[in-house]
């Protein structure tokens, strides 16, 4: 990539001049914050809807600049990052491949792959490069004021090539994560959904069902939750938008999953009503030792704990 190299260890060949930015909200300000601590950037663009907040991201120098038309943000970009919810990818991708120049490498911060993966690699002009990429990273709270430049570190990052994505931008999109602080792992589109329909996505939804539910018991009893319960829901303050997007993107996992949640709540709701202390008792057993073992996985190598999924 062009530009004179500043100098990052263990990372000779990482440099962009220009890196793009569509969505400069909790993720995408945290990549912003995250490549600046490392200088491996020469300029940091955001693109966004609001203007008087895109603003506020240059004054407070988590982006050098910014631009609210598509052409003005991609021109020059070595890099650009989509980190919009997962619904908009799409309809960004059409809009802004004509002003990606050759050589360029687009990715995403996105929690849904699957057929996205493939759909945004036949939407990129010849010489640019589609790379999948997935953080598991983030917070209750949402939008650039909660953004951090240490969001990233220690996480796992899954990147998700298909048998058509170009060797070096891989390289590059996995050096990057690795930068900024990820241990990253591959997997295929199709597998990451599988699994993070499961361990993720899922549980949002639990969780913003459980939120509902007790309102429609009572709202005054809030007032009387404790940490378990709100350990229990804090993701369902997550963004409405984001998930949305995310549901309907990996629908067929997600209503799978959902069903067989549905089974192991109707099995316990059985046994509270047969009054059958040995069936919950087995039910929570298994649960716990699961649990268990999941904590030791993930203290482990997670390849093994993919394999076991």
């Amino acid at each position: 990539m062009d530009g004179k190299y500043k100098g990052l260890k263990g990372y000779s060949s990482l440099y962009f001049e220009k890196i793009a930015i569509l969505g400069v909200g909790l993720m995408g300000a945290s990549f912003a914050k995250a490549v600046r601590k490392l200088g491996i950037t020469a300029k940091i663009c955001g693109y966004g809807r609001n203007e008087t907040t895109l603003a506020w991201a240059k004054e407070n120098t988590i982006i050098d600049c910014y631009d609210t038309t598509l052409s003005g943000l991609a021109k020059g970009a070595d890099l650009i990052i989509l980190a919009t919810p997962v619904g908009t990818f799409e309809k960004l991708a059409v809009e802004i491949s004509p002003f990606l120049k050759q050589g360029a490498i687009v990715t995403d911060v996105g929690s849904v792959k699957g057929s996205l993966v493939y759909t945004l690699e036949g939407l990129m002009p010849k010489g640019v490069h589609f790379v999948g990429a997935h953080p598991i990273a983030g917070k209750d709270q949402s939008g650039m004021k909660a953004s951090s430049d240490i969001l990233y570190k220690g996480a796992l990052c899954i990147v998700t090539p298909t048998d058509n994505t170009d060797l070096t931008a891989l390289e590059t999109v996995k050096a990057l994560w690795s930068a900024i602080g990820c241990s990253v792992k591959t997997l295929t589109p199709e597998k990451h959904d599988e699994i993070f329909s499961s361990i993720s996505h899922l549980p949002h939804i639990a969780a913003y069902a459980m939120i509902n539910v007790i309102a429609e018991i009572s709202d005054t009893f809030f007032e009387y939750a404790g940490k378990g319960f709100k350990d229990t829901t804090r993701i369902a303050g997550s963004s409405p938008d984001i998930w949305s997007d995310i549901c309907l993107l990996n629908k067929e996992n997600i209503t799978s999953h959902i069903g067989i949640y549905i089974e192991k709540l109707n099995a316990i709701l059985t046994h509270i009503k047969n009054s059958s202390k040995d069936g919950l008792i087995k039910e929570f057993d298994n649960a716990r030792a699961l649990r268990k073992k999941m904590n030791d996985c993930l203290h482990s190598n997670i390849e093994d704990c993919i394999d076991n999924v």
